[in-house]
């Protein structure tokens, strides 16, 4: 066993996220284009003689609902990741990815957790396993192992990384209030009955990222959920008219929401647009992207 580890995984936006219509099973048949942007996570696990999950919450997230004791995802992987099935460790979570915002903040701390229990615990776990278990753990799960930019097939599970030489500058704007994905997808459904059952692939955003453009990105961005989103919570379409306004070349909704995003020039014209932002609303970050995956930051 090692001594205690801390894990980074970051967060994620779908640069094209198009959604068919539900399944037999349920599940919305996706085909989406991930990138990992440099808002982060960190799980550090460390011997114990039980098993237990803290979280510690950045500055502008407390007050956020985080799930009961036992319902967390990462008390999941402990179970799966343990070889006798139970789990002995504790676990503290540094969040400062948004909560229930749609950059797959949940999935970053699995893949972390998964990366650190398996360095704690020594198990030495093969790639091609770990990707098989962050599937059954979720569908963002694999690409938080990942990280930099991916294409993503079946409910977002299946990964192929793409190679994407461009450095795109976001503005990361978060809402106090989640929104339910399941409660966007229903809405999805109601606003698009005639929804395709396999959805169309992204050609527009794998162009634009093999140039490394943003401004051929900016016109490429697509995300099927936006107009669901925008329906249960109209001052996000606000919000998106004014980021724009103030200079981004794009502004979308983060998966299901309630996050926007706003890809920018440069560095600066992000600064620029977070600022003008942040009169708005309490909190505008600034990250770029593409990052990498969950990885080992300290060993103690």
């Amino acid at each position: 066993m090692s001594a205690a580890v801390t894990v980074r995984a970051a967060a994620k936006i779908n640069l094209h996220l198009g959604v068919g219509a539900p399944r037999e099973d349920g599940f919305h048949p996706l085909d989406t284009v991930y990138q990992a942007v440099g808002l982060y996570d960190d799980v550090t696990a460390d011997r114990a003689h039980g098993w237990s999950v803290e979280t510690r919450l950045a500055n502008y997230l407390q007050g956020a609902f985080l799930p009961e004791a036992g319902a967390n995802i990462v008390d999941a992987v402990g179970r799966r990741m343990a070889p006798d099935g139970d789990p002995k460790a504790q676990v503290e979570i540094r969040k400062s990815i948004p909560i229930a915002g749609g950059m797959a903040g949940g999935s970053a701390d699995a893949a972390a957790a998964m990366v650190a229990l398996d360095r704690l615990w020594g198990l030495h776990t093969s790639d091609e396993e770990m990707l098989a278990i962050a599937a059954e753990l979720g569908s963002d799960v694999p690409f938080a192992l990942l990280g930099g930019s991916a294409h993503g097939g079946g409910r977002g599970e299946l990964v192929t990384p793409l190679v994407d030489n461009g450095d795109y500058a976001w503005v990361v704007v978060p809402d106090e209030t989640g929104l339910s994905t399941p409660a966007v997808y229903r809405h999805f459904d109601k606003l698009c009955p005639d929804a395709p059952a396999v959805p169309p692939p992204p050609h527009g955003v794998l162009e634009a990222l093999s140039y490394g453009d943003p401004g051929r990105l900016a016109v490429a961005l697509h995300n099927d959920l936006e107009e669901a989103a925008v329906d249960l919570r109209p001052s996000l379409g606000a919000l998106l008219e004014r980021g724009e306004s103030e200079g981004a070349l794009r502004g979308m909704v983060s998966g299901s929401g309630p996050t926007c995003v706003f890809l920018c020039e440069s560095t600066d014209a992000a600064q620029h647009v977070a600022a003008a932002l942040e009169s708005v609303r309490r909190v505008a970050l600034v990250a770029h992207g593409p990052v990498a995956g969950a990885h080992i930051a300290e060993v103690m």
